[in-house]
C-alpha cells in the first residue's frame, strides 16, 4: 500500500478527518496556505487541516467526522493520520459500506489493518453509486408495492444483498421478487 506524507497527501486520496478544536490553528505555525484559503500543518504522524470545505476537495475526497449538522463555509479544523489516506483509484478496493437501519443511514468506510468487517471491499466508485442506491431504497417506497411484506423487512434484505454482492440493484430487486413468488407460491 501507498505511504502518504506531506507531499503526496493531496494527490487523489481519499480521507476521513476527525474534528478537534477550532483554537488548534492559532497555537500553531501553518506549514501550508492553499489557494482557496485552507491551512495545513504537518506533524510526523498526521497533518491538522483548517477549512471551510469538505468533501470533495480539489482531486480528492475529504470528509470530517464529529460534526452532526456539518454546514459549508463554516471552518472546522480536522485531523488525520498519514495511514488515513487512501488512493483515489478505480481499481483498488479499500472500502465498504456501514448501515445503520434504526436511523436509515448508510456511510462509506475504509478497510483498515485491524478491520474485521465481514462487509464487501469494493472501489470508492462503487461504493459511491451503492451508497446513493441504499439512500433511496430507505426514501422511497413504491419499489415494494409489489411484495406482500414489511417494508423494513425487504429494505433489510435488498440492501444486505447490495452491499454483499457484485450483482446490480435492478437485477437484486428481480431476485428478490423471484423468490418472495416462490414462497408464497409454496405456502
Amino acid at each position: 500500500m501507498k505511504k502518504y506524507n506531506s507531499l503526496n497527501f493531496f494527490k487523489h486520496t481519499y480521507c476521513e478527518f476527525e474534528m478537534i478544536h477550532n483554537d488548534f490553528c492559532k497555537q500553531e505555525s501553518i506549514d501550508f496556505k492553499s489557494k482557496s484559503g485552507s491551512l495545513y500543518y504537518y506533524t510526523n504522524q498526521g497533518v491538522y487541516r483548517y477549512s471551510n470545505h469538505w468533501g470533495r476537495v480539489a482531486n480528492c475526497r475529504w470528509k470530517i467526522s464529529g460534526i452532526e449538522a456539518y454546514k459549508n463555509q463554516i471552518y472546522y479544523v480536522g485531523y488525520a493520520n498519514w495511514v488515513d489516506f487512501f488512493p483515489l483509484n478505480t481499481s483498488e478496493k479499500f472500502f465498504y459500506l456501514e448501515v445503520d437501519f434504526i436511523k436509515k443511514e448508510v456511510e462509506i468506510c475504509c478497510k483498515r489493518e485491524n478491520d474485521t468487517t465481514t462487509n464487501s471491499i469494493m472501489t470508492l466508485d462503487l461504493a459511491l453509486k451503492k451508497l446513493k442506491q441504499i439512500k433511496t431504497i430507505f426514501k422511497e417506497y413504491k419499489w415494494a408495492l409489489y411484495f406482500n411484506e414489511n417494508i423494513d423487512v425487504l429494505r433489510k434484505e435488498l440492501i444486505y444483498n447490495l452491499i454483499n454482492s457484485e450483482k446490480d440493484l435492478h437485477m437484486l430487486k428481480q431476485d428478490l421478487k423471484k423468490i418472495k413468488s416462490k414462497f408464497e407460491a409454496g405456502n
